[in-house]
């Protein structure tokens, strides 16, 4: 039992630390960063959309009933609205509008934060359980098929990691505030661990239902956040590296399973 929470929890730790991905960014100059950062926005719109609908909606449908999964990606759904609503009747009474593409390209990143930064890091707390639950029943199986299941989860993470951490910068967080907060958000799989590993069937049972609501949470961050800002710009240039960075990011997810 002891090398079971060993093994586990040392795997969702590893985990976590892809959350540092975002180091890369530090020794680039600001104002490079500003420029770059639409290409990395565009690549976590594809990888929302990829993962969502790639990953966790056919996973969703594998394991629940089809009008259960499909209630609980729409209810993931209008749970982000809300939230979206919350965050910005919170944040906007009689402040200035947070950071947001200009038409030439470049995000402004120095302005009030805005709430799509923190949708993020929920979103990905919620998947980021998801995984911890995942690596724990793997062990549970086995060690050799915990291992496993770490790997594809670290080879997962990495491209979603860069694009998470480029909305983070795109909301108005600072580089070292938003690696802190995507590492916090990361280490929200080691309560997704301990809870299968302490409850069993039941934490698995737990963590099968919040499958559909993060596709449904993906989706609406993509869709009604990211997506709409990258029509700020309307560059033909801008508009076919977008595209190219979105195709890149549903790309990767494909490519993923091919490794799990």
């Amino acid at each position: 039992m002891v090398s079971l929470y060993f093994y586990t929890l040392t795997s969702v730790f590893v985990v976590s630390l892809v959350s540092f991905v975002g180091l890369f960014t530090l020794s680039i100059k600001e104002t490079l960063l500003r420029r770059v950062v639409f290409i990395l926005v565009s690549l976590a719109a594809g990888a929302l959309l990829g993962d969502a609908f790639i990953h966790l909606v056919p996973e969703a449908f594998s394991e629940i009933a089809a009008l259960p999964a499909a209630l609980f990606m729409i209810l993931g759904v209008l749970l982000f609205f809300v939230l979206e609503k919350f965050l910005h009747w919170h944040h906007y009474h009689g402040k200035e509008h947070g950071g947001g593409m200009h038409e030439h390209g470049e995000y402004d990143t120095v302005r009030a934060t805005h709430p799509t930064g923190y949708m993020i890091l929920i979103s990905d707390g919620v998947h980021n359980f998801l995984d911890g639950a995942i690596i724990a029943a793997g062990f549970l199986v086995s060690t050799e098929v915990g291992i496993a299941t770490t790997l594809a989860i670290v080879l997962h993470e990495i491209p979603q990691e860069i694009g998470d951490f480029a909305v983070l910068l795109y909301s108005g967080f600072s580089r070292w505030h938003a690696l802190f907060l995507n590492f916090l958000s990361a280490l929200v799989a080691l309560v997704g661990a301990l809870l299968v590993l302490v409850l069993g069937e039941a934490g698995e049972a737990v963590a099968l239902w919040l499958i559909p609501l993060a596709a449904g949470g993906f989706i609406y961050i993509a869709n009604a956040d990211l997506i709409p800002e990258l029509h700020k710009t309307t560059r033909v240039t801008h508009s076919l590296i977008q595209f190219t960075a979105m195709l890149a990011g549903i790309l990767a997810m494909v490519f993923i399973l091919f490794l799990e």
